[in-house]
């Protein structure tokens, strides 16, 4: 299988992933805890059914400690009983988040007050660009059918 388009080739969307990763690096340097953003961005590459973000970071998470258990079950996170309250609520706002569309409108109310019970602004200012810039990421590569597989941990940076 090959890509529709070489996004890491293209000197448009080359530049515009330079921004797109500063933004991401923002994230990972804030206080949401690595463990949710990883189970964030792997919760919306799953719905949003990108091949090659649900690789990355699944790898990117083992490769960080992740108990594989708890990344077997994401997909069925509200039955599973390996996720703390406060990831369980941001696994809900990034579902909410990512099923803008299906959902008339948009983030419940009830979902982002308990959000806000477990992160504080900050935390909760990083949980909302994580699932924004993953969504990004997610649209690029099921648009461009980029092949999944083959990426090893840190290979981006």
């Amino acid at each position: 299988m090959e890509a529709r388009l070489n996004l890491f080739e293209n000197p448009v969307a080359a530049k515009l992933f330079r921004h797109l990763n500063a933004a991401g690096k923002v994230v990972s340097d804030s206080a949401l805890p690595l463990a949710t953003q990883e189970l964030v961005k792997l919760r919306a590459s799953q719905i949003n059914g990108c091949g090659m973000c649900t690789d990355m970071h699944i790898k990117d998470a083992l490769a960080a400690g992740e108990d594989p258990q708890r990344l077997h079950l994401v997909a069925a996170w509200r039955e599973a009983k390996v996720f703390t309250e406060a990831e369980r609520a941001a696994l809900e706002l990034a579902e909410q988040g990512t099923r803008i569309a299906d959902a008339a409108g948009g983030v419940t109310d009830e979902a982002w007050a308990n959000a806000a019970k477990h992160f504080d602004e900050d935390q909760l200012a990083a949980l909302v660009a994580t699932i924004a810039v993953i969504n990004m990421y997610n649209r690029f590569n099921v648009i461009v059918q980029q092949p999944a597989g083959d990426y090893q941990p840190g290979m981006f940076g």
